[in-house]
C-alpha cells in the first residue's frame, strides 16, 4: 500500500467523520433553538401569529430536523461502506466476473449503485411523507400516487440518465488528454436542455397544469408582467394539492418555453394582490438575473469540478485510497464519476454557508423588486401566510440558517419590508 493511499485513507476518514459531526451539531442547535423559543410567539409577530400556529411550527421544525439527523446517519453509513468497506469494490468485481469490462458492465455498474442507493432512501422517504407530513396535516397524496411518483422518476432517470452516462463514459475514453473538457461541455448542454424542456415536457409527467381560469387575476398578472418588461407563454396552475398543503408559484423555463406557475393551494390562501406580490418577487429574481448569474457559477463549479476529476482519474491512490481495487485491462471511468460525486459532497460542505448568503442576498433583493412594483404591505401579509401556511417556523437557529436556508428568516424579510 503506498503512502498516497494511506494518507487519501486517513483524510477521507477524517473528513467524513468531521461533516457528519457538523451536520449533526447543526441540527442539535436547531433543534435546541427552535424548542428553546417555543413557548412564546416573537415579539414581532404578537399581532399576527397565534401560539398554536407559532408552536405547531415549532414542532414541525424539529421534527424535521429529528429525521433529518436519522438521514445524515444513513448518508454517512452508506458513503462508508460504499468506499472503504469495500462495497463499491464488491460490486464492481461483481459484474466483471458476469460482464466483461467495457462501455455496458460500466453503465451497468452507474444503474446498480444508482438503484441501490434509491433502496435504501425509500424507507426514510415513506416516512416523511406518510408519517411526519401526515401528522401536520400537509400530506394529501395517497401510497399509490406516491409508489407512481417513484415509479414515473425512476423510469424518467433510467430514460435521460442511461444515454447521459453513456454519452460521458465514451467521451472520457475517447477524446485524449483534454476528455474532462469535453465531458463539462457535454453536462452544461444538458442541463441547459432540461431547462428548457422541465415545463412543458418533465413537469406534466408529474403534475396537471389548467390555464388560470381567473380572467380577473390573469390580466391583473399580465398586466404586472408587461409594466416589468417580461413575457410568458402563459399563466398555469398546478395541482399541488393532490400531495401536499405547502403553497408555492414560479415563473421557469427558457426561450418561449417561459410559464408563470401558481400552486392551486396558493390561489386559496392569498387575496390577488398578494398573489400579484408574489409574482412580483419571482420577476425580481429574472430582473435582477439572478438565475443566470448562478448558471455561471454553476458552469464555473462544475468546469472546475471536471478538470479535478480529469486529474484524479488517472491516479491510481484516488481509487485504492477510497476502497477500489482499479481494473488494469477495463476502463475505469464510471468508478471513477461514482467516487467524485461520493467525495465531492465532504469537500463542498464547508462552502454551503457561501452559497446560502448570495441566495439570501437574493432573495432580498428580489423582495426590493416587488415592493418597488407592487404594495410591500401586500408582499408581506402574503409572506406571513406563506410562513404559517408552510408551518415554517420565525425563530431558527442563526448558524443553521447560515448553512442551510437559501432564503431569509422571517422576521429579516419582514422588517426589510416594513416602513
Amino acid at each position: 500500500m503506498s503512502n498516497a493511499t494511506v494518507v487519501l485513507s486517513l483524510g477521507f476518514a477524517a473528513l467524513l467523520m468531521l461533516v457528519m459531526v457538523a451536520k449533526l451539531w447543526l441540527s442539535h442547535r436547531q433543534i435546541r433553538h427552535v424548542a428553546l423559543h417555543r413557548a412564546a410567539v416573537p415579539a414581532a409577530f404578537a399581532d399576527t401569529v397565534d401560539l398554536p400556529s407559532h408552536q405547531k411550527a415549532a414542532d414541525y421544525t424539529i421534527a424535521k430536523a429529528r429525521l433529518d439527523t436519522a438521514e445524515t446517519a444513513l448518508q454517512f453509513a452508506m458513503l462508508l461502506a460504499w468506499t472503504l468497506l469495500g462495497g463499491l469494490d464488491a460490486l464492481n468485481q461483481a459484474l466483471l466476473s458476469w460482464i466483461p469490462g467495457g462501455m455496458t458492465q460500466q453503465l451497468l455498474l452507474l444503474v446498480s449503485f444508482g438503484a441501490v442507493g434509491a433502496v435504501t432512501e425509500l424507507p426514510l422517504s415513506w416516512y416523511r411523507t406518510f408519517v411526519l407530513e401526515h401528522r401536520f396535516g400537509f400530506n394529501t397524496s395517497s401510497l399509490g400516487q406516491w409508489l407512481m411518483d417513484g415509479i414515473k422518476g425512476a423510469a424518467l432517470a433510467l430514460a435521460l440518465g442511461v444515454p447521459l452516462a453513456a454519452l460521458l463514459l465514451w467521451v472520457m475514453g475517447s477524446t485524449g488528454t483534454w476528455w474532462w473538457a469535453w465531458c463539462w461541455a457535454v453536462y452544461m448542454g444538458f442541463s441547459l436542455l432540461l431547462m428548457w424542456a422541465f415545463p412543458a415536457f418533465i413537469a406534466p409527467l408529474f403534475n396537471t397544469f389548467q390555464p388560470l381560469a381567473d380572467d380577473a387575476l390573469r390580466t391583473r398578472v399580465g398586466a404586472l408582467m408587461q409594466r416589468c418588461g417580461f413575457q410568458a407563454s402563459g399563466f398555469y396552475v398546478m395541482d399541488g394539492s393532490r400531495r401536499s398543503a405547502h403553497a408555492n408559484a414560479y415563473f421557469t423555463g427558457m426561450g418561449k418555453n417561459k410559464r408563470v406557475v401558481f400552486y392551486d393551494t396558493l390561489l386559496k390562501q392569498l387575496s390577488p394582490d398578494e398573489l400579484e406580490a408574489v409574482l412580483a418577487h419571482e420577476l425580481g429574481h429574472f430582473h435582477h438575473k439572478h438565475l443566470t448569474k448562478r448558471l455561471i457559477t454553476v458552469s464555473m463549479t462544475a468546469l472546475l469540478a471536471f478538470g479535478t476529476l480529469g486529474w484524479l482519474a488517472s491516479r491510481t491512490w484516488f481509487y485504492t485510497g477510497l476502497g477500489i481495487e482499479p481494473s488494469l485491462d477495463a476502463p475505469n471511468d464510471a468508478l471513477a464519476l461514482i467516487l467524485f460525486m461520493l467525495v465531492m459532497p465532504l469537500v463542498t460542505f464547508f462552502a454551503a454557508p457561501v452559497m446560502s448568503a448570495a441566495s439570501r442576498r437574493d432573495e432580498f433583493e428580489a423582495d426590493g423588486f416587488a415592493a418597488s412594483h407592487t404594495r410591500a404591505s401586500d408582499l408581506s401579509s402574503a409572506l406571513l401566510k406563506l410562513y404559517q401556511g408552510n408551518a415554517s417556523t420565525l425563530t431558527p437557529d442563526p448558524t443553521y440558517v447560515s448553512f442551510y436556508h437559501s432564503h431569509p428568516p422571517a422576521s429579516q424579510r419582514l422588517a426589510r419590508l416594513t416602513p
